[in-house]
C-alpha cells in the first residue's frame, strides 16, 4: 500500500512541478524544450528524483540543470505548497538522456529499413 501511495506522491510532486517550471524566470530555462520525464519520491517523502529531458544541444541541457539547481529552493516551495504534505520534498534533478537515445535508435532503424539490411538476409539457403 505505501508504494501505491508514493507513486501517487510522485504523480502529483510531477504535476505541480510541471506547472512550477513554466513560471521560473530564468533565462537558462528558456534555452531548450523542459520535460519532465518521471518523479521518484522516497518512501520517507522527504526526496525527490526527478528526471529532465532537455530537447537541444548538451550545452543547453548544461544550462538548463544549472538554472534548475538555483531553483531548486523556489521550486521546493512551490511543490509543497501546491501538494499537501508535512514536509516539501527536496528536488534532486537528473539529466534523462532515454528520449535521444530512443531518437537515435528510431534513426539507425530508419537508416539501416531505406538501406534494406532491417528485414533480414535477402539470400536464405
Amino acid at each position: 500500500m505505501a508504494n501505491n501511495r508514493t507513486q501517487r506522491i510522485s504523480e502529483e510532486v510531477m504535476r505541480a512541478l510541471a506547472e512550477s517550471i513554466r513560471s521560473v524566470k530564468d533565462p537558462r530555462l528558456q534555452n531548450g524544450l523542459v520535460s519532465i520525464t518521471r518523479c521518484e519520491v522516497t518512501g520517507d517523502l522527504r526526496y525527490a528524483k526527478v528526471y529532465i529531458s532537455v530537447l537541444g544541444s548538451e550545452a543547453d541541457a548544461k544550462e538548463v540543470m544549472k538554472g534548475l539547481k538555483s531553483a531548486s529552493g523556489w521550486l521546493r516551495r512551490e511543490v509543497g505548497s501546491r501538494v499537501q504534505l508535512r514536509y516539501a520534498p527536496e528536488l534532486v534533478f537528473t539529466l534523462d538522456h532515454s528520449i535521444t537515445h530512443g531518437a537515435h535508435i528510431s534513426e539507425v532503424l530508419d537508416r539501416l529499413d531505406r538501406e534494406g539490411r532491417l528485414s533480414g538476409s535477402k539470400e536464405e539457403e
